[in-house]
Parts: C-alpha cells; structure tokens; sequence
C-alpha cells in the first residue's frame, strides 16, 4: 500500500456554540487505504466526515483532503472525492443508464468521457439488460454495486462511503466489499463508517470516535490484541460502552 497521505488532520474541532462536536481530531489516512471510521450514535463521525468532505468549515485545526485545504479550497475537495450514503445514492425514479450519465455530468465528466464510462460499467456490472430499467425494480444487490461505481465513475482520489450496506443480506454485502477491494487496488482510499463490526475487519486501519474524541486508531489486529479480546465487536464496546452521548 502506498503510505503517501491523502487525508491529514491536526486538531481538527468543530463547536455549536458551547457544545463540542469533534474535538482535536488528529490522524492521516494513505493513499489506497481503506480506513474504517466507526463510532456509536453521537460520537461526532457524521460532523467530522462533511467537514472532510467540504461541506462544513471546521471551528478551528487543520485539514488537507487531496491535498487541498478543508478551509479555502473545499471546492477543489469535492472535485477530488465521491461520496456514496445509505439514505441517498441513486435516483429511483431514473433509468440505470440516467443514473451513470447524471452523476457523470454531476462530477463535470466530458459527454465523451460520459459515453465511454456508462458503456464500460454496463459491461463491468453486468447491467447492458437492465440499461433502460428503472433503478427502483432492479434487486438490492444490483442498486447497491451500482451506487458504489457512480460515486467514483470519474477516478476520484478518495470515496467517502457513510453506512453504505445498510439494509441489505450479509452476501450482498460481502460482495460489495468485493469491489472497494478492487478500488484500493487501483488506488483509491477508501473513508467508511459502518454499524457492522463484521465489517471493520476488512479495514486496514479503524479509527474508534467516542463523544467527539478519537478513543483509538490502528489496525484491526492489533486493537483486538491490545483489549485483549477476540473482536472488533468487543473491541468497539470496550471503548464506547461509557459514551454519554446518544445522537448525532
């Protein structure tokens, strides 16, 4: 894995008048990395994620995403990221073929480019029959892997993935973390939160935030090793079973 940084932080708070959000988040995530971010309802994952993402100024440290600083270039950041949620990924009521096409010109892809990537997922996806089928009748399983390659359909440098197998059957959800294996592969660093501890073993590094702190950060083996406890579900009540907060 390359160990150049595309994600940097340093102190990085964010406050609503007296309540602190996130405070002092520090860490880096490389460059093909699939970096877990997990953190119980309230610990301020959402906060510090849409200020990664450029949707939200910091109240105070720093941050470089793609190199580019969360303060006065959060428009270059957003050219340089996809983004995929449970709650909002696809537009239902549009064809599977509209949906590549819309999110491609969303990104400002070039109608040529437009063409050639909506022709190559297709094929990728196995979806050439489904092309002209409206996106609510295809399975779950489809809607999902489909959602994934929209968010990077123009090469980001990093995907931002907020819960993105929620509601769906644990082979669907295997097979998805099929593909993000593959996207790190060829580069792209991979920022997920997930409820399913299942899940942050496939990460290379987790980082734990417990009301608005990083509790813990490194990879899944050696957090089990150092709680001395067989799980990452263990690992994760270990650290958050104190939180005071309940929402985020």
């Amino acid at each position: 894995m390359n160990t150049e940084a595309v994600i940097v932080t340093d102190k990085l708070t964010k406050r609503f008048g007296p309540f602190i959000a996130c405070n002092e988040l520090t860490f880096q995530v490389d460059k093909g990395e699939i970096f877990g971010f997990l953190g119980a309802n309230g610990a301020g994952k959402t906060t510090a994620m849409r200020m990664l993402c450029g949707l939200l100024n910091p109240s105070s440290g720093k941050a470089t995403v793609a190199g580019f600083d969360v303060y006065t270039q959060a428009n270059r950041i957003k050219q340089r990221i996809g983004y995929m949620s449970q709650r909002f990924s696809l537009y239902d009521d549009l064809t599977v073929s509209e949906n590549i096409r819309f999110f491609g010109g969303i990104y400002g892809m070039s109608i040529s480019d437009i063409k050639k990537k909506t022709s190559a997922l297709l094929s990728e996806l196995q979806l050439e029959k489904e092309a002209k089928t409206l996106v609510r009748d295809i399975p779950p399983g489809w809607k999902q892997k489909l959602a994934f390659s929209v968010s990077i359909v123009h090469g980001p440098d990093i995907v931002f993935l907020d819960e993105p197998t929620g509601g769906v059957d644990p082979v669907t959800r295997r097979q998805f973390w099929d593909l993000i294996y593959e996207a790190a592969d060829k580069g792209v660093t991979v920022f997920v939160t997930t409820h399913y501890m299942d899940e942050a073993e496939y990460c290379n590094r987790v980082s734990i935030m417990v009301d608005g702190v990083i509790a813990d950060l490194d990879a899944p083996a050696r957090l089990k090793t150092k709680y001395q406890v067989s799980s990452m579900e263990e690992v994760f009540y270990a650290l958050a079973r104190n939180a005071v907060r309940k929402a985020d």
